[in-house]
């Protein structure tokens, strides 16, 4: 949908199916994860983007939009928070790595995923909740290790967010457990400029929840922001 309005870059961070790392030679902060992004815009000769990130990927986007903001036009968090993780997050983080070192990644996920949903979707799409846990059968329990030890190390962005003069987008899951809607509508009154939208019966998942609605709201976000 949004490649029919707008040249579309989905990059595949480092760790992903799409790319891998050396774990070893890099530290887990979402600032390096963001400097990978800066990496990319200058190969492709992108001077300024609209940067939209879901869940990990809007703590990528914040940290971005912190150390690069004169490389944006506007930013959106697709279910994100720019708060830093609470003792009790990253302390539940530190056993879910345990957990993934013991009994590995996709074991992890497949206990987990499913609470990412709304009630209506695991009622209703079970069959498809099946298939999307079997398409991370074979995801790598370092990556996975690597993405959570960034998101404890994360610092909190509310201060960002409140001086930035960049349109920010939110979108809301009200069944949301991840980024709950109880905390991210602390955040929506501190841009100067937030367009926000909260999605009903919506966990964290929007793209797949409810996929129409989540590429109408992308794409007049995009239209306004050009």
């Amino acid at each position: 949908a949004l490649e029919q309005k707008c040249t579309l870059i989905i990059p595949g961070i480092p760790g992903t199916e799409t790319d891998t790392l050396s774990f070893e030679k890099v530290e887990p902060t979402l600032e390096n994860l963001a400097e990978c992004i800066k990496a990319l815009l200058n190969h492709l000769k992108i001077d300024k983007c609209i940067l939209l990130g879901h869940s990990m990927g809007g703590y990528i986007t914040l940290a971005f939009a912190d150390l690069y903001p004169d490389r944006l036009l506007s930013f959106g968090l697709i279910h994100s928070t720019a708060f830093a993780d609470t003792e009790e997050k990253k302390n539940n983080r530190l056993r879910g790595i345990q957990l993934m070192k013991d009994y590995g990644a996709a074991s992890f996920l497949k206990t987990t995923f499913p609470n990412l949903f709304s009630n209506l979707f695991k009622t209703e799409k079970q069959n498809e909740l099946e298939g999307l846990i079997a398409r991370f059968a074979t995801i790598s329990t370092d990556t996975c290790i690597f993405y959570y030890k960034a998101m404890i190390a994360r610092t909190d962005k509310t201060t960002m967010l409140k001086n930035t003069s960049l349109p920010v987008l939110f979108v809301i899951g009200e069944e949301d457990i991840a980024a709950p809607m109880a905390d991210v509508l602390q955040q929506v009154s501190l841009p100067a400029i937030a367009v926000v939208h909260i999605l009903e019966n919506v966990g964290h998942m929007s793209m797949i929840e409810a996929p129409d609605k989540l590429n109408d709201i992308l794409i007049n976000f995009i239209e306004e922001a050009l």
